[in-house]
């Protein structure tokens, strides 16, 4: 098709933070299962995340919310030299990591501790009000952890998919005394897991990954525990935004990711053969097929 026939598509801001933690003598992750009914990815396992809203983007100084100072956040976080954006995408880090996985990034004081008490059991509970991190964070003071995020990867969802996102890939460590739990609305269960169990599981079908979700737990598999990650995130920059391309099939689909020797060529694929090229788990890869519900990695 000629790209002047194209439609024209918008992908909307969004927000995603794998949270980390040391458990059973390894690095863990904390994955959500979004909810059957939901839009994107049903019933996948995913990180906590979602859209840049509107009260995401404000206009104080850096310092009125956080532990940073411009510079410090400058180094960070910013891409493009939009501080404002950078800003915007890291409150939405934070504000969907509380609403979905029921962990808030900030520095716990004995008032803090107690009023999040009662805010998680309203997240649990009747739900929370409209404008909860504005007031909570702006109008109360709370100092969230900038200090606690890390960058991780920048990834836009395929043209041919039916929802379209350009997602910032946070990284965090959970703050202690805190506990994972999901919504139980858009989320409907939460795991910790380390990212080679998650890879084995998707396999077996118990904890179907999204696309995303399993690119990353490959490439954390690179390292043994928590204090490694730690050492390689100080110097991890956001890297090329990950474009990867949709290939429709008659029985499911192929994903090529941008390292993809044929991304950006024809691509003929004998779907009786891809049974064949699945990869074992740690194996490199640059495609990932989906069959009955389950995305595999495959020999391109």
């Amino acid at each position: 098709m000629n790209d002047k026939n194209k439609k024209k598509i918008e992908w909307r801001p969004a927000s995603t933070v794998i949270l980390v933690r040391e458990g059973e003598g390894r690095l863990q992750v904390y994955l959500l299962k979004r909810n059957p009914k939901a839009g994107f990815f049903p019933g996948y396992y995913v990180f906590p995340g979602g859209v840049v809203e509107q009260d995401d983007w404000v206009r104080s100084p850096i310092e009125a919310y956080g532990d940073l100072d411009q510079e410090s956040f400058l180094k960070r976080f910013v891409w493009n030299q939009n501080l404002k954006e950078a800003l915007a995408y890291a409150l939405s880090a934070m504000r969907e990591t509380f609403e979905e996985a029921g962990v808030l990034l900030v520095d716990q004081t004995d008032r803090i501790g107690k009023e999040l008490e009662g805010l998680c059991e309203r997240r649990l509970g009747e739900g929370l009000p409209k404008g909860w991190f504005r007031d909570r964070v702006w109008s109360e003071g709370w100092p969230l952890s900038f200090s606690r995020l890390r960058r991780w990867a920048h990834w836009i969802t395929p043209r041919l998919m039916r929802s379209h996102f350009d997602t910032r890939f946070f990284i965090a460590l959970i703050p202690p005394g805190q506990t994972c739990a999901p919504d139980e609305k858009e989320t409907v269960h939460g795991v910790w897991v380390s990212p080679e169990k998650a890879l084995n599981k998707n396999y077996e079908g118990e904890i179907p990954l999204s696309p995303p979700t399993l690119v990353t737990l490959h490439e954390l598999l690179a390292y043994k525990d928590l204090s490694e990650l730690e050492k390689a995130l100080k110097a991890r920059p956001w890297g090329e935004a990950r474009f990867p391309r949709l290939v429709p099939l008659s029985d499911g689909a192929l994903i090529l990711q941008p390292w993809d020797p044929r991304r950006y060529g024809e691509v003929q694929v004998d779907s009786e053969e891809l049974e064949k090229k699945i990869l074992p788990v740690g194996a490199p890869f640059s495609r990932l097929w989906l069959n009955k519900g389950i995305w595999r990695p495959v020999e391109a």
